[in-house]
């Protein structure tokens, strides 16, 4: 049964997915785009997403929630600097999956996650 289970356990331990989605966060805001099979994008999502209204405010506390995330220092300035007011006067939806097709090796699903561009 699967009561209260919000999300994708994706074969791993709670901290090694939460370092996983913290990496992938990192990646997606310094390239604007990342290849992954469709489960992890979907589970990145709304990691990023919360981590980019959380740089529209910009404001002193929200920077410390964000580089409990991002501890790349460099992509947590440029998420504050560009990418948060890029999206100022959008009121969600930052993020666009798109399908590509299987992969070679083992034929998962994979997805391109990447950044709108407004």
């Amino acid at each position: 049964m699967r009561h209260r289970a919000k999300h994708r356990q994706l074969s791993r331990t709670s901290e090694h997915r939460r370092a996983l989605l913290s990496n992938m966060a990192t990646s997606l805001f310094r390239h604007e785009q990342v290849v992954t099979t469709v489960a992890k994008a979907k589970e990145l999502r709304p990691v990023a997403e919360k981590l980019i209204t959380l740089a529209r405010r910009g404001d002193l506390h929200a920077r410390r929630l964000v580089e409990r995330r991002i501890r790349d220092k460099d992509v947590s300035s440029r998420l504050f600097k560009e990418i948060g007011p890029r999206f100022q006067a959008r009121p969600g939806g930052y993020t666009r999956i798109i399908r590509l097709g299987h992969r070679a090796g083992d034929a998962a699903d994979t997805a391109r996650i990447e950044l709108l561009k407004e």
